[in-house]
Parts: structure tokens; sequence; C-alpha cells
């Protein structure tokens, strides 16, 4: 859920409960403890004031960063085991499946040329 609201935005409960596959209920019970947690909160949509939009809150953007940081350096360390034939075979397939799967790309700060997942984009000379 802090993912999709991260590469999503704002979003509505009935929205998020469908990016998540489940019932709106559940959803709401998933947010109401990512609310107790702070890392997310609800406002008011100035747009439809009968509307409430979900958002992560600063330090649910922090966890979420965090996570993706470490995510993509254990995959790197991972990938750098491989030979580059084998490395560009993955890279291909990764990309495949988050294609097909739809998958939002998420912003790298540090390095535009890793993948959200964190491999190297063969075409950008960067290699993992």
């Amino acid at each position: 859920m802090l993912v999709v609201l991260s590469t999503r935005g704002s979003t509505k409960l009935v929205t998020l409960a469908h990016l998540l596959g489940v019932a709106p209920s559940t959803a709401m019970r998933m947010v109401d403890r990512l609310i107790a947690a702070r890392l997310a909160d609800r406002r008011i949509n100035q747009d439809n004031r009968r509307e409430t939009l979900l958002q992560l809150t600063e330090e649910g953007r922090r966890t979420v960063e965090d996570v993706t940081a470490r995510r993509q350096q254990e995959i790197a360390a991972i990938v750098e085991r491989l030979d580059p034939v084998q490395r560009l075979a993955l890279v291909s397939a990764l990309t495949a499946f988050n294609e097909a799967g739809g998958e939002p790309a998420m912003p790298t700060h540090d390095d535009s040329a890793l993948h959200p997942l964190g491999w190297a984009d063969p075409s950008s000379g960067h290699h993992v």
C-alpha cells in the first residue's frame, strides 16, 4: 500500500482498494493502521469535498525510499555476480515482467540508469 501511494500520489480509498485487489473495507483497515503509524494521512479532495484522499506522510515517503534503496542494493549485489550475457537477459526479462504486470516506474534519485528494482539499463552503459 505504501508503494502504491508513493507511485500514485493522493488516491481515493476505492481506487486504492482496486489497485491492491482487496475489498474497500480491507483497504480501510490497512489505511487506519498506516495512519496510526503516521505513515499516511487523509485529506479532503479540494475538487470534490465529498471525497477523501489518502496520501503518504513525509515519514511514509522516507520509509518507501529506505526500503527501495535497500532492495536495490541487495538486487544489485546479486546481479553483479552474473556474467554480462546473463545480466542482459535478466534485465530484458525483468523489464518485460514489469511491463506485463503494469508496474509503475518509481523515480530513482541517485542513478537514472537504474530500474525501480535495482538493475541497470544496459543501453545506458551502466552495469550493476
